[in-house]
């Protein structure tokens, strides 16, 4: 980090879209080692908290308030590191819990783009180890003329146009939070949320430690899935990701375990855009309440997708009841903005489970290179104050 006077704070920065996402990545080189500083530092970096983040690179938004921070491997048989940062927008808080799929589709490409992998035409494999799950992402990066191709025919719903494909592989993450695909042992089960009573649910654990409960289960009309929640459902949805934290004994009250609301394939409006999804295009109708405070996620996070899928595949849960039956590799996921194709395999051998492929097609692209300016006041004033 470069320092201009007391105020101003120079840092290396480059701004990517990933899929539906949009971060801020960062070299490792250039942030703090200590977590009290790397948070006070990435709140300053993004203008949290603020609603609208006008003081900071952050887009007021679940999906554009994210940091990427990649350098030089640290473990054997990886190209990269990588650690994700969930930035509260009005809160000041930084969530490091959670692997975000989309965002990490645009690691290979950075790592690319930044002469930290050697690029090979015409698909660059760029493995990268993630620090928030301490596993290894396999990235297949379309390459064309020494750097990451951008243009090509993938669509992807929640983003205009199209892109070259980006293939991710999460098969082995498996198991990453909790060191079980299935952290209880049970594909479903009844669990007691105080205020709620009752409700089923299941609990999957690969790309990330999420939970599938049915619309229904939370007062939600099955055809009104997805929709914009109104307070009463994420109240309702706050209660019983406490009880599945509690349940797998992870602290309550951060982003992880993920909350999945499902359904049957169905007709629906979309929630972002306009337009109608067909019942006929879908396996299931699913939604993401994420961040914290809870809100709608406005597509369909990448990680979760994984696990939704992997968890369609799998006898006896939630999403494996309620999901049209399987034709193939491809679950087809019904979202708020559209619908996107993950391919998924489960194995099963008695009680054993083995993912045998668990992955999606993203689009990626670097937006802006170039050096934010961070206010020196913030960081030292928020240390002298010791907050975070």
């Amino acid at each position: 980090m470069a320092q201009f006077g007391a105020e101003m704070i120079a840092v290396p920065s480059t701004i990517v879209r990933g899929g539906t996402s949009k971060a801020v990545f960062l070299p490792a080189s250039a942030v703090p080692s200590q977590p009290g500083e790397l948070e006070r530092f990435l709140l300053a970096l993004m203008g949290s908290p603020d609603p609208r983040q006008i003081d900071g690179l952050g887009g007021a938004d679940l999906l554009t308030s994210k940091v990427a921070i990649v350098g030089p491997p640290s473990v054997e048989g990886a190209d990269v590191d990588y650690t994700f940062a969930q930035v509260g927008t009005s809160t000041a808080q930084v969530h490091f819990d959670m692997l975000c799929g989309n965002i990490s589709a645009a690691v290979g490409l950075y790592a690319i783009e930044k002469g930290l992998v050697q690029p090979v035409e015409p698909v660059t494999t760029v493995r990268i180890y993630n620090h928030n799950t301490k596993t290894i992402l396999l990235s297949d990066v379309p390459v064309k003329g020494g750097h990451g191709a951008v243009e090509g025919d993938l669509a992807i719903d929640g983003v205009p146009g199209t892109g070259a494909p980006v293939r991710m592989d999460y098969r082995l993450t498996a198991g990453s939070t909790t060191g079980r695909l299935l952290p209880t042992g049970a594909a479903q089960e009844l669990l007691y949320a105080e205020g709620l009573g009752a409700v089923t649910v299941s609990i999957v654990d690969i790309a990330n430690l999420c939970f599938m409960v049915r619309a229904e289960e939370l007062g939600l009309d099955p055809a009104r899935l997805p929709s914009a929640p109104d307070q009463a459902l994420l109240e309702r949805t706050d209660l019983l990701q406490r009880a599945v934290a509690r349940r797998v004994g992870v602290p309550e009250g951060r982003l992880t375990p993920i909350p999945i609301l499902v359904a049957p394939p169905h007709d629906y409006p979309l929630v972002v855009g306009n337009g109608t999804m067909a019942a006929e295009n879908v396996d299931i109708a699913a939604q993401v309440l994420g961040g914290q405070p809870l809100t709608l996620h406005k597509a369909f996070p990448g990680a979760a997708s994984v696990t939704l899928a992997v968890g369609a595949r799998i006898p006896g849960t939630v999403a494996y009841e309620v999901a049209r039956p399987a034709a193939g590799p491809t679950v087809r996921i019904g979202h708020p903005s559209g619908g996107m194709e993950v391919e998924a395999e489960v194995l099963a051998d008695g009680e054993d489970l083995s993912v045998l492929r668990a992955g999606y097609l993203r689009t990626a692209r670097l937006l802006l290179d170039g050096t934010a300016y961070l206010r020196g006041a913030r960081l030292f004033a928020a240390a002298q104050d010791g907050a975070l």
